[in-house]
């Protein structure tokens, strides 16, 4: 039975991740196109709505048995870095809340030309951020993984 929850919380972890793939993606694109475009960032603000609505669903499925556990489990040297990692990524879902709450705040497209360049570069930046946890978590898991391999030689 739990073998099938594990299978089950693991396929909607793709699932959420593929969705935020594309919705990054998408994210990209459309900040390409958002200078004057008032169309542009109604989609930015529902791509950053469907995301607001994704990624703690994403948090609370990672955080099933614990955060990295795993990690902890093998490594319970390695607690700063798992603790960094998860407040790390808290901060990025607040900020991804912030930059939407200021979207909304600058309605209509007047005020919104004023801010639209630094809400981009912003949303850009935090984008790289997201990728750069993501891929740290990548790490610490393919680095425990490999440790423990490695100690068995």
């Amino acid at each position: 039975m739990a073998r099938k929850y594990s299978c089950l919380v693991d396929g909607a972890l793709e699932e959420i991740s593929a969705l935020e793939y594309i919705l990054l993606g998408d994210l990209l694109d459309l900040l390409e196109e958002a200078d004057g475009d008032a169309e542009a960032w109604k989609w930015i603000s529902k791509v950053l709505d469907t995301l607001l609505k994704a990624m703690p669903r994403e948090f609370e499925l990672q955080d099933e048995g614990g955060y990295l556990e795993e990690v902890l489990e093998e490594h319970p040297n390695w607690q700063g870095q798992v603790r960094d990692l998860y407040q790390e990524r808290c901060d990025l879902l607040m900020k991804l809340d912030e930059l939407r709450t200021r979207m909304q705040d600058s309605q209509p497209l007047q005020q919104m030309k004023q801010l639209a360049s630094e809400l981009r570069d912003e949303l850009r930046d935090w984008i790289t951020s997201y990728i750069a946890h993501q891929r740290h978590e990548r790490r610490i898991l393919q680095d425990a993984f490999n440790n423990d391999i490695g100690a068995a030689d």
